[in-house]
């Protein structure tokens, strides 16, 4: 464009910015108690700190809500609390060490932790009384995210039906529930973990180590890197060794899986992305391996 004629387009960036701090905007027009579900990985950072662009010079008006398995990595801890004191934030921690303690979920031995994290979840969303709670979750993740809309409407269970979502044509979202309902909301939706990454180099937004390149001592199993941990004792057959890997998503620590990489800087990061050929949970995590409908059959009972 010439001088006299300035390009008033936005790039892929603002405009998907742009998108979210209006969804940001208008959940908290109106939902009368929003959350955000805040794990300290790299989207749920991305979603506070559009948030924060949001309602800035105000604080953000809404708590954050972390479910902990028990099994979280510590530097991604570390991370979630230096979020939160430089924001002022309200933190809920909902536990699940003190859901299998109160009864609230059962540990039957098989069940892993992330799988007890929905009823840990939901109860928190039930004591609190959120009737909104915005989630990180991206359509290009996993496929049953790619049902999902923006506006994701959970029964008086917690539950999700896939087949009886709400139209939001022209980007107008329909946030009418009941008493004892409430809402997902996805404030990323149509971002990809490319244009993440993207925007974590462009804000230089602060993140979890972990996603960089370091040396760590890994296992090999099912086909992934898993992190030496007493919450991870080697089966027979297994050996751990130190390997130059990063993260490419953060969770449990006993069902997500590091890849081998040298990238060590938010640029070298989005050149091995831009080749990658699975996305990051098909690449890493466990817990989708279950089954082909595993994040599913996770979702429809109250999952993120």
């Amino acid at each position: 464009m010439s001088a006299s004629h300035p390009d008033y387009r936005l790039s892929q960036l603002d405009q998907l910015e742009a998108e979210s701090i209006h969804v940001f905007r208008e959940v908290a027009a109106e939902f009368e108690k929003p959350v955000l579900m805040f794990s300290g990985g790299k989207d749920s950072i991305v979603m506070l700190r559009l948030a924060e662009k949001a309602f800035f010079p105000a604080k953000i008006p809404f708590p954050v809500l972390q479910v902990d398995t028990g099994y979280d990595f510590p530097e991604v801890l570390e991370c979630r609390d230096e979020w939160v004191a430089r924001l002022g934030l309200r933190l809920v921690v909902a536990s699940v060490e003190e859901a299998i303690a109160s009864g609230v979920v059962v540990d039957d031995g098989r069940t892993t932790r992330n799988r007890m994290q929905i009823g840990t979840l939901l109860h928190a969303i039930e004591e609190e009384g959120f009737t909104a709670a915005f989630g990180g979750g991206r359509r290009d993740e996993e496929k049953a995210r790619a049902k999902e809309r923006v506006y994701s409407h959970r029964d008086e269970f917690g539950q999700w039906d896939p087949k009886n979502q709400r139209p939001e044509l022209w980007s107008l979202y329909n946030g009418r529930i009941h008493s004892g309902e409430h809402m997902r909301i996805f404030p990323l939706s149509n971002w990809t973990e490319l244009d993440i990454w993207h925007y974590i180099d462009r804000e230089q937004i602060f993140i979890p180590s972990i996603y960089f390149s370091h040396q760590r001592r890994v296992f090999e199993r099912d086909g992934m890197l898993l992190t030496e941990s007493e919450h991870n004792p080697l089966r027979a057959g297994e050996t751990a060794e130190e390997r130059t890997v990063r993260f490419r998503t953060v969770g449990d620590l006993t069902l997500t899986g590091c890849v081998e990489s040298t990238a060590s800087t938010t640029t070298e990061i989005i050149d091995e992305i831009a080749v990658a050929r699975l996305t990051e949970r098909g690449a890493t995590r466990g817990d989708d391996r279950f089954s082909e409908a595993a994040m599913e059959d996770r979702k429809k009972e109250g999952y993120f």
